[in-house]
C-alpha cells in the first residue's frame, strides 16, 4: 500500500514578498543542513513534516487563478529528495515555481535547470569561504561554489543574495564575496540585505551593533543591490 508521507512543515496561502512579480503560495519543507544564527525559522529547522504531498497539491487546486506560483522554501528544500517530482506536480497545475535554496545540494539544481522545472532561483551566499563554516555549521562550500557556477554557466534565471549581521560580516568579507563573484564572472545583481532582527532567531542574535557601511563596498563592476538599508 502506498503512503502519503507528510513532507511539508507549513504552507503560507498568500503571500506578495516571497517573489515579488507574482502572487504565490509558500512550501515550506523541515529540516537544513545548516545552523545560521540569524535564521528566522528554528521552528521549521527543527520542526517535523506536518502536510503531505495530496494535501498540498489538494489545496493547490483551490487556488488556481488565484495564485500565480509557489515558493518552494524551508528549511532546505533540495534536501527532500523527490522534490523534481513534486514540483513536476505542482507546474502541471499551472503554477510557477520559484526556490529558495543554500545552494549545498548542486546535482538537485542542476536537475532542477536542465529539466526545466524551475522559474526562478534564490540563491544564498551566505559567507566568504573564510568564515563560511563558522557562520553555517556547514563544510560543503565547494558544494555551494559549484552551484553557482552552475548557474552562472547554464544562464538560469536566479538572484544571488547575502543577508549581512555585522557581528558576523563586514565590508571587507563583503567585498571577499564581490570579488569571487568577478572572478566567476557573475554577470547578475547582487543583493546585500541588512539583518532585520526578531525576538526569535535560531541563536538567540542580538541586535546589530552597526549597520554595514555600504561607502566601503565595491560596486564599481558588478551591479549591487542594498534591501532593507
Amino acid at each position: 500500500m502506498c503512503i502519503d508521507k507528510k513532507i511539508l512543515y507549513n504552507i503560507t496561502k498568500f503571500t506578495a514578498l516571497d517573489w515579488e512579480e507574482h502572487l504565490s503560495a509558500v512550501f515550506w519543507f523541515p529540516s537544513c543542513n545548516m545552523r545560521c544564527p540569524y535564521c528566522h525559522n528554528p521552528d521549521i529547522v527543527y520542526g517535523k513534516a506536518n502536510i503531505t504531498k495530496k494535501e498540498a497539491l489538494e489545496f493547490l487546486k483551490t487556488r488556481i487563478g488565484k495564485l500565480e506560483a509557489v515558493v518552494f522554501s524551508g528549511g532546505e528544500c533540495t534536501l527532500f529528495k523527490d522534490l523534481p517530482n513534486f514540483i513536476k506536480d505542482v507546474k502541471e497545475l499551472g503554477f510557477l515555481v520559484k526556490i529558495d535554496t543554500n545552494g549545498t545540494n548542486p546535482k538537485m539544481i542542476e536537475e532542477l535547470v536542465e529539466k526545466e522545472l524551475v522559474d526562478f532561483i534564490s540563491l544564498d551566499f551566505k559567507a566568504p569561504k573564510e568564515k563560511y563554516q563558522k557562520i553555517t555549521k556547514d563544510k560543503n562550500y565547494e558544494n555551494f561554489l559549484e552551484t553557482l557556477k552552475i548557474l552562472i554557466e547554464k544562464d538560469a534565471n536566479f538572484e544571488l543574495r547575502t543577508t549581512v549581521h555585522t557581528d558576523l560580516l563586514d565590508e571587507n568579507d563583503i567585498n571577499n564575496i564581490i570579488q569571487t563573484l568577478k572572478d566567476l564572472g557573475f554577470d547578475k545583481r547582487y543583493y546585500i540585505q541588512n539583518y532585520h532582527h526578531q525576538d526569535v532567531t535560531l541563536s538567540d542574535m542580538p541586535p546589530q551593533k552597526k549597520v554595514l557601511d555600504i561607502d566601503k563596498i565595491d560596486i564599481k563592476t558588478l551591479s549591487v543591490n542594498f534591501r532593507n538599508f
